[in-house]
């Protein structure tokens, strides 16, 4: 069976020039003679890998100086517990936004932690909408506020960064990468890698370097942000083949041109596959409009007793993983930066052919 169109929302489809790549590197990386799975993490083969990855991040993101990169363990789950544990220390405060499932996970987690007030929550819509800044209650006093920038399960994004007034902290692991950001915004960004940066097995945490360093004396040494950079990210053996491949995918999206030429294709991407859902009256999508996401597109047939079938004769096609979320049901396309537009087209191409056939 030849490539398919992966729609998984993750771990997902990675670009194939990065997987040609590794797979001519596999055995024997740029004449060393060793895989890099074989490498040891100390050793100056890999070292170098991690120092340029770390570089074409800062290059690709324009992440200033006064900020430090983390390459971490543990995927994005632990972030919910190692940011308060890291930033609300001192106030035992902290602000957060509810707009679906991660962002109640990582609320639920910070709960153990500190005192939690849920500035804005989008459950009286169902999670298809966020509530407008004007209306969130935020207390000035917290460390921080968080919000997830990208939620999968419900097929939401936040069309523009929050100017709440506070430090920012973000989960980006869903859209990070997608376009430019305004790295200067955030106290924090965090995301794991198996949506736009490659494979499950390491998250990134870049943070502002003046933040580290106030953590309690007690907290663990691996939940310790100070401890990671002092490290270099290497406090204990790192994820290396996973790093490396990181690195590859940056290589290749500097190939394309960078953050803006994604920006452009993600966008026309998310927009032709909209507007033939919202084309249909054989698909919707509930979300509203304007905060759609770009990476997960989640729709719904009209006749639920035709998703199996749908799902069947797709995977005949080649476009394989557009079951929805067990909590939401019906399709999600996820559409991330791997995603070629031909796959979109395919997949629009199949939808139409489909609703002609039982609509």
């Amino acid at each position: 069976m030849g490539r398919v169109y992966n729609f998984s929302a993750g771990p997902s489809a990675i670009a194939e020039p990065v997987l040609e790549r590794a797979r001519e590197e596999f055995m024997d990386w740029r004449g060393s003679g060793m895989s890099v799975l074989e490498m040891s993490h100390r050793g100056p083969e890999f070292v170098s890998i991690a120092t340029k990855t770390e570089q074409d991040l800062r290059e690709i993101l324009r992440i200033p100086d006064q900020y430090t990169v983390l390459f971490l363990q543990g995927g994005a789950t632990i972030q919910f517990s190692m940011v308060p544990m890291n930033l609300s220390v001192e106030s035992g405060r902290a602000c957060y936004v509810d707009t679906g499932s991660w962002s109640r996970k990582a609320i639920e987690e910070a709960r153990k932690i500190c005192d939690v007030r849920v500035a804005a929550s989008s459950k009286n819509s169902h999670y298809s909408m966020i509530p407008d800044e004007s209306t969130w209650d935020i207390d000035q006093t917290a460390a921080y506020l968080h919000y997830t920038s990208n939620e999968t399960i419900g097929g939401i994004e936040f069309p523009e960064v929050p100017a709440c007034g506070l430090p920012l902290v973000c989960d980006m692991s869903s859209n990070i990468l997608s376009q430019p950001v305004e790295i200067e915004r955030f106290a924090l960004i965090y995301a794991g890698a198996q949506k736009n940066m490659g494979a499950a097995g390491i998250t990134v945490v870049i943070v502002r370097t003046e933040l580290l360093g106030r953590a309690s004396a007690k907290l663990p040494s691996m939940l310790d942000y100070a401890q990671h950079a002092s490290n270099q990210s290497m406090l204990n053996t790192p994820p290396t083949f996973i790093w490396y491949l990181l690195g590859l995918v940056l290589d290749w999206i500097k190939s394309l041109g960078g953050l803006a030429s994604l920006a452009d294709l993600n966008s026309r991407k998310a927009a032709k596959l909209y507007r033939a859902i919202d084309a249909s009256s054989f698909y919707s999508n509930p979300i509203e409009p304007k905060v759609r996401s770009r990476m997960n597109v989640p729709f719904i047939l009209a006749d639920a007793t035709l998703d199996e079938l749908f799902l069947t004769e797709a995977e005949k096609r080649g476009l394989t993983n557009l079951k929805g979320h067990r909590s939401v049901g019906g399709m999600r396309a996820s559409i991330y930066n791997a995603m070629s537009e031909a796959g979109v087209d395919s997949l629009i191409s199949f939808m139409s052919e489909f609703e002609r056939k039982y609509g």
